[in-house]
Formats: structure tokens, C-alpha cells, sequence
């Protein structure tokens, strides 16, 4: 082999090696930044599927790979982030999101006049910038610049290393007859787009590569549209092989990705033929990267468009793809009572991996609360049919304390932002207090099942305190949840109002009670089970303090 021809198939490889790093470092940088803004974002996605859209963009634009966000969403249907409809408006967005990327790279087409304004002509010095903002500045916010300079440099560096291997050779036959073959069969030049995004699994580089051969003019506009719509398939495959061992509507969330991309794939492949039919000097002619850009921008903003309003449909045709089982369908009512899937393919974008952990929480938060309010019904009220309820709620807040610590292990292992390691620290001391709000309840439960077994009661008096406060001990824990939830200020301030409320109650009613127990006007067995109970609220309240002040260190 001629060494020159070697030596350009390693400046190829190496140039793509450089692209695809650089997105990489970009997109982690910038997830950095971005931090708790996409948190919020992703707390109201679950209520618009409009947003949804945007939100979808927005990761792509960031990770740059509309295949990586897809595998994201596969991961929050699977743990129940996401339903199936708000999941079509998030993959629509993603694909609009890819072309971000392709906009960037096409500024390299711009002319000789104007090459001080190509990202390739100043890409060197974006990296040297963001070497000195990692190497001398001791401030986070400039570090993460620096590192996404670093990444944006890279990123056009490797474009320029790609484009000047292929440029010697873009007046061989062997580039124009490919081409030429390309355009001629639609069904082929889908394969081959398909084909190169699934190896590498990112149509915004394989967008990439074909804008690369754009810029030698060498590319046709019928090939160009029909690779094109070949790598919008092909980024539907890392999300189909992740979806393995996943829940059913995990499953059909890439399958409806993928009808969605195939859909629009058909549509204007049908529409280039037939204008490649009517108008060959128009398909045939060359094509550059700024209009590859437009037609990728085109293409995904007009199936989204088309689209959008059939999600519903979407969601219907991938449940006749992907159909449920038997038992799965009779377990359908109970599903809410499922414990979530803490899903690790989230794990691609460590803000939504940490915002999962934030979800699941307060998730965990909701049950310990329900339990305690189940447990207080048992109390107070006599609801002896409930205490098999109340136990096998605790035995779930367990199982779901174990998966959550788990989880949140990994989540510290990944790259995280300052912020977000006390918050995953804080999430870590939050679990635990919850837990124990869960066996503070439990203890309640068992002592009702005492009183039952042995015949005892309290005095109505006894009653009517109790009632009070295990409202003000429930109270506490309902706004800590709250605060953890959406971090409000108010519920933080409520949550101290009514620990300081329960630990006044706790005094008082322990010397009443003793008072009563001296006039023979209760139990003495009875007395110790009272005694006990207050003591237990008091640390509910104690635990439920905890949980908001974790929340008030991170506003």
C-alpha cells in the first residue's frame, strides 16, 4: 500500500478519534454547568410534552448524540421518570437537538474570505486557552470553561485533520462513482448511513463525516439526503440494544424511536426520489455542509411537526410491537405500588443520574409518610386490619433504602460538580433519616398491636393528645418531603415550626401523663406504651428537621 495513502486512512482515523473525544469533553463540561437549571427543567417536563421537546433538545445539544439521549430516555421510562407519551416528546426534541452539532461544523464550509470566522482556523488557540483556564485557575466555573474550550478545539481540530486526508484524493473516480451509486438507490445509501452510525454510534459524528466530504465537493445531494436519513435510523440502534432486560414500556420507548425516525425516513426518501426522477441536474449536482446543515435541520423540525400531534398514536403502535403478557396486564392496577427500577443507563448524564436520585427520594420520602399516617390510623383509631399493611409498607421502605444507597453510590463515582457531591452527600443522610422515620412508624404499629394483644387502652384524654401530636410529627415529615421535592424556603420554615411545635407537645404531654399514671388514672402498662409513642413522634420530627436542613445547605 502507497504510504501516503497510510498515512491519510491514520489522519482520518485519528482526526474522528479527536472528534468524537472533544464532544465527549464538551458535553461533560457543559452538563457541569448547566447543573441544577436542567434539574428544574426535567421537574417540569413531566407536566408538558411541549417541553418534553425542548428537553430533548437540550440533552442532545449537550451530549451531542440524539442515540445517547434516547438511551437516557429508555432509562427514565424504565424507572418511571417517564411515561410513554412525555418520552415521544423528549426523543422528538433529541433529534432536533443533533443538529446542533452539524450547524458548528458547517461554519468550516465558510470561504477563504472569511476564514478568520472558521471554527478550524482558531480551534488551536480554543484549546490553548482551555488548557491554561484547567492548568492555572484554582475557580471551578473557569475549570469547566476550560474544559469545555478544550473540548470545543478538539472537536474542530479532528474535523481538519479528516478533511485534509480526504481532500488529495476527492478528484479519484472511485469518490464520484460511489457517490453516484449512493444517489441512484435510495434503499442503499439509507444502509450505508444506517450502517456507519451504528458503528459508531453517533449520528452526529457519522453528520459529521459526511459534511467533512461535502466540503471536497465530491458529494451528490441526492447521496447526501439519502445517507442522511440512513443516520437518523442508525442512531435508533444503541437505544434498541439498550432497551434489553428493560421493562416493556422501556422497550417501546426505542421502538417508538425508531418508527419515528423511519417514518420521516420514508417520507423524504420517497420525496428525493421523485425529484431525482423529475429534476436530475438538481439531485445530482454537488451538495456542501451548510446545506446538509439545513436539510438535517429541515428534515428533523418537519417530522417533529408532522408528528407531534400523534403521540398517543405512537405511544399505541409501539404497545402492538411490544405486546404485554398476561400477567402482566392483570398486575397493571397495581403497578403504582411497584418499587421504581433505579435505572443505571441514566448514568450517561450525571446531572439527570443525580436529578433520578433527587426523584427517588423524595419517592421514598412519600412512602415513609404514607406508612406513618397508616400507622398513626392503627394508633388512634383502632384500624387493626391495616397492621399487615403497615409492615409490609416498612419491609418496601427497606428494600428501597438498600436500592437507593446502591445507587447513589455510583452516582458519587461519576463526574460531578462541586454542588452536586454535597447533594449526593446530603441525599445519602436524607435516605437514612427517612428510614428511620419508617421504623419509627412501624414502632407505632407494634405498639398498637400490643394494646390490642393485651387489652389495654388509653384514656380519652390520652387519645385526643396523641391526635395532636402525631398531626404536628406528620406535618413535619409532609414538608420535609415538600422541601426535598421542589426546595422551597416556606416548607423548610414550616418543618422547624412544627419540630419546635412537637418537641413542646412531647414535654408537656410527658408530665400529664405522669400525672395521671400518680391519681391512678391510667395503666401503668399502658402508660410505658404511651410514653414510648411520644418519644417515637418526637424523633419522627427529629428526623423530618434532618431532611430539611440537607435542603437548606444546598439553596
Amino acid at each position: 500500500m502507497n504510504i501516503g495513502y497510510l498515512e491519510s486512512i491514520f489522519s482520518f482515523l485519528g482526526g474522528l478519534g479527536m472528534f468524537l473525544y472533544g464532544m465527549s469533553i464538551m458535553g461533560d463540561g457543559m452538563q457541569k454547568s448547566a447543573g441544577s437549571k436542567l434539574n428544574k427543567f426535567l421537574r417540569m417536563v413531566t407536566d408538558n410534552r411541549l417541553l418534553a421537546v425542548g428537553l430533548g433538545a437540550l440533552i442532545t445539544a449537550i451530549l451531542h448524540s440524539s442515540g445517547a439521549t434516547t438511551v437516557m430516555v429508555v432509562g427514565f421510562v424504565n424507572a418511571g421518570i417517564l411515561n410513554l407519551t412525555q418520552a415521544v416528546g423528549v426523543i422528538m426534541g433529541a433529534n432536533i437537538g443533533t443538529t446542533i452539532t452539524a450547524w458548528m461544523v458547517s461554519l468550516n464550509s465558510l470561504g477563504d474570505a472569511m476564514k478568520v470566522l472558521q471554527p478550524s482556523f482558531f480551534a488551536p488557540l480554543v484549546v490553548a486557552i482551555g488548557a491554561a483556564f484547567l492548568m492555572f485557575s484554582k475557580k471551578k466555573k473557569e475549570s469547566l470553561a476550560g474544559e469545555i474550550c478544550i473540548g470545543v478545539g478538539l472537536l474542530f481540530v479532528g474535523l481538519t485533520f479528516m478533511s485534509g486526508s480526504v481532500a488529495p484524493y476527492t478528484d479519484a473516480p472511485i469518490f464520484a462513482k460511489a457517490f453516484a451509486v449512493l444517489g441512484r438507490n435510495p434503499i442503499l445509501g439509507i444502509l450505508v448511513g444506517a450502517l456507519v452510525t451504528a458503528i459508531i454510534q453517533s449520528s452526529t459524528a457519522s453528520v459529521g463525516i459526511l459534511q467533512t466530504l461535502a466540503m471536497s465537493g465530491v458529494v451528490s445531494a441526492n447521496a447526501a439526503i439519502y445517507i442522511t436519513l440512513g443516520q437518523n435510523i442508525g442512531s435508533c440502534l444503541t437505544a434498541l440494544l439498550s432497551s434489553a432486560g428493560t421493562s416493556r414500556n422501556a422497550k417501546r420507548a426505542s421502538v417508538i424511536h425508531l418508527t419515528f425516525n423511519s417514518f420521516g425516513a420514508i417520507v423524504f426518501g420517497i420525496g428525493m426520489y421523485i425529484i431525482s426522477m423529475m429534476r436530475p441536474d438538481i439531485a445530482q449536482s454537488s451538495i456542501n455542509s451548510f446545506q446538509i446543515s439545513v436539510f438535517h435541520t429541515f428534515f428533523n423540525v418537519t417530522n417533529t411537526l408532522l408528528l407531534f400531534p400523534f403521540a398517543k398514536q405512537l405511544v399505541a403502535f409501539s404497545g402492538l410491537i411490544v405486546r404485554e403478557t398476561g400477567e402482566e396486564e392483570a398486575k397493571k392496577e397495581t403497578k403504582e405500588d411497584e418499587l421504581p427500577v433505579l435505572d443505571e443507563r441514566i448514568f450517561k448524564s450525571p446531572t439527570f443520574a443525580l436529578e433520578v436520585g433527587v426523584m427517588e427520594v423524595v419517592h421514598m420520602g412519600k412512602m415513609a409518610l404514607a406508612n406513618l399516617k397508616l400507622a398513626t390510623s392503627v394508633l388512634v383509631e383502632n384500624k387493626y386490619e391495616c397492621l399487615d399493611e403497615v409492615f409490609k409498607n416498612e419491609a418496601e421502605i427497606d428494600i428501597l433504602n438498600k436500592k437507593l444507597t446502591e445507587y447513589l453510590i455510583k452516582v458519587n463515582n461519576l463526574s460531578l460538580n462541586e454542588k452536586q457531591k454535597v447533594q449526593v452527600s446530603n441525599l445519602f443522610y436524607s435516605i437514612s433519616d427517612l428510614e428511620r422515620v419508617g421504623d419509627h412508624a412501624e414502632n407505632l404499629a407494634e405498639a398498637a398491636q400490643y394494646l390490642k394483644e393485651h387489652g389495654l387502652a388509653f384514656s380519652e384524654t390520652g387519645i385526643e393528645d396523641l391526635k395532636e401530636i402525631s398531626s404536628a410529627a406528620i406535618g413535619a415529615v409532609d414538608h420535609a418531603v415538600a422541601a426535598r421535592q421542589d426546595g422551597g424556603m416556606e416548607d423548610i420554615r414550616q418543618v422547624s415550626k412544627l419540630e419546635d411545635r412537637v418537641d413542646t407537645l412531647e414535654e408537656e404531654m410527658r408530665d400529664k401523663h405522669i400525672e395521671r399514671l400518680s391519681k391512678n388514672e391510667c395503666n401503668p402498662s399502658a402508660g410505658v406504651v404511651f410514653l414510648d409513642i411520644l418519644s417515637n413522634l418526637e424523633r419522627i420530627s427529629d428526623h423530618a428537621y434532618n431532611v430539611a436542613g440537607y435542603v437548606k445547605d444546598e439553596l
